[in-house]
């Protein structure tokens, strides 16, 4: 429950009733008020507010603080005590709960509503809404309705309250905003109301109408320096895994993130770097370590699972599981695009605001080309295509280790070459038999290897001939979706 003394001084100050606000002077009808709650839900979630309120000993028309003597336990309703009854006939998406303060001296009873979310809140199997001062049937003014509706629709896990009720020098403790400013390479400000400004601008936090301050998820979910002060938040930690050998028989390092998304990249990436296989490579009688995966195929991929997570899957998080020939990456929700348009099809954002946001923050680049980064990088590095997975709740990205062309699958070839096909076909080129085997790093004596795998590859729909009628040596090919 929200600090309620300071959350009536705040709604008595506003100039009239609202959607998402009613006083009473001690009107405690049953019908009345769970009529009111679904009118206030709903006049809630069509404003953007995360709460609603009813008031009992405020006056309506000056909202002067008059007090209430009405004890709550003592209203009845068909034998039924108020909340049970309400909580009866009401549909079950309807979250409300009763409280009482004193302020001046004078007790004041206040029912704190949470929006409509999923559905429209119903009293009876109707809906209501709030129309001037009257309480309305919400199918009486289907605009109305309409948009209430697309409303719901939109709730956006990003911006409901992680943790409420805050002052300001107590939000600021919980987040690490130094990060924020030097991402985006901006002055930090020298007083907390400065500071503030700023994260209330990207909505990292929010001001209630008690007059303080929440934090959204997204707000922490990026920038908090502990996940534990935020326990609805902490099972979407990232989950680092290293294993022995290609199987998960023997588990040798685990790691589960302990801040904020933002906050804890670099430290979570280098984690990572350091836990790779390496190899030892002689460019000009100079010794260089060269690790197994690009690391910045592996950084796109990482951060692309830590936006496009489904927040709503309760209970899991990303994680990623480090394998002697392979590194598995998997995080919560269903692919946006289809999996074999991934690198031509425009970009989506299952998280539109935490994209955004990370954007400018120099996390990602939300303009679909992450995953022509990571095709590239792992074909500069001679390494198969990278492997997409979909499971009923969650997406898993495989990147391979490096292997012998002869050593490959049938499949992993085919698939290697659509996604030459595809990453050259964006940049405006086609597949050869040249450019598919510098890709796999052969000898012009493959090209006749080659020349089997585009046929297969021709037989699996995966490729066409750019032109049908050329000379075979000559032959261009684009994805068979082009």
């Amino acid at each position: 429950m929200v600090n309620l003394e300071r959350l009536v001084i705040e709604l008595c100050k506003l100039p009239a009733e609202t959607q998402w606000l009613e006083f009473k002077h001690g009107n405690f009808d049953p019908e009345m008020v769970g009529k009111d709650i679904s009118a206030l839900a709903n006049g809630a979630a069509l404003l953007d507010k995360n709460k609603a309120y009813m008031v009992w000993g405020i006056d309506d028309v000056s909202h002067s603080i008059i007090g209430t003597d009405k004890n709550l336990q003592n209203v009845k309703c068909q034998g039924q005590e108020l909340e049970s009854f309400l909580r009866v006939n009401l549909s079950k998406n309807a979250s409300f709960e009763f409280g009482e303060t004193f302020v001046d001296g004078k007790r004041v009873v206040v029912l704190v509503i949470d929006k409509a979310h999923t559905n429209t809140v119903q009293f009876k199997n109707v809906e209501y809404i709030r129309v001037g001062s009257y309480t309305k049937q919400l199918n009486q003014y289907p605009a109305m309705q309409a948009d209430v509706w697309d409303k719901i629709r939109a709730v956006q896990f990003e911006l409901l309250p992680a943790r409420q009720d805050l002052e300001t020098k107590d939000a600021l403790s919980l987040l690490d905003f130094t990060v924020y400013f030097d991402n985006l390479g901006l002055s930090m400000p020298s007083d907390q109301e400065g500071i503030m400004h700023y994260l209330l601008e990207d909505e990292i936090v929010k001001l209630q109408d008690n007059g303080l301050y929440s934090i959204t998820n997204m707000g922490a979910m990026l920038f908090c320096k502990r996940l534990s002060d935020f326990p609805e938040l902490f099972r979407k930690a990232v989950r680092v895994v290293l294993y022995e050998g290609n199987n998960r028989l023997q588990m040798l390092k685990e790691f589960i993130g302990t801040k904020g998304y933002v906050v804890g990249f670099v430290g979570l990436i280098n984690f990572i770097e350091a836990l790779i296989p390496t190899r030892e490579e002689i460019h000009d009688s100079i010794r260089m370590q060269k690790t197994a995966f690009p690391l910045l195929a592996i950084r796109e991929l990482v951060a692309n699972a830590l936006i496009h997570q489904n927040f709503m899957i309760k209970g899991t998080g990303p994680v990623i599981e480090i394998f002697s020939d392979r590194i598995e990456i998997t995080n919560p929700g269903s692919l946006l695009v289809d999996a074999h348009r991934i690198i031509d099809n425009p970009p989506k954002s299952r998280n539109e605001k935490l994209a955004s946001l990370m954007r400018r923050l120099k996390l990602c680049e939300e303009l679909g080309t992450g995953w022509d980064k990571v095709v590239l990088s792992c074909e500069m590095s001679k390494l198969p295509a990278p492997k997409i997975d979909i499971y009923e709740d969650s997406v898993r990205v495989t990147m391979f280790s490096y292997r012998n062309f002869s050593a490959l699958s049938m499949e992993e070839k085919i698939y290697s070459c659509y996604m030459h096909a595809c990453i050259l076909y964006v940049q405006g080129e086609q597949l050869t038999n040249s450019s598919l085997r510098e890709r796999f790093g052969l000898p012009e004596s493959s090209a006749a290897s080659i020349s089997r795998l585009i046929k297969a590859a021709k037989e699996a729909s995966m490729i066409k001939p750019l032109e049908e009628n050329t000379s075979t040596r000559l032959l261009k090919y684009i994805p068979i979706w082009a």
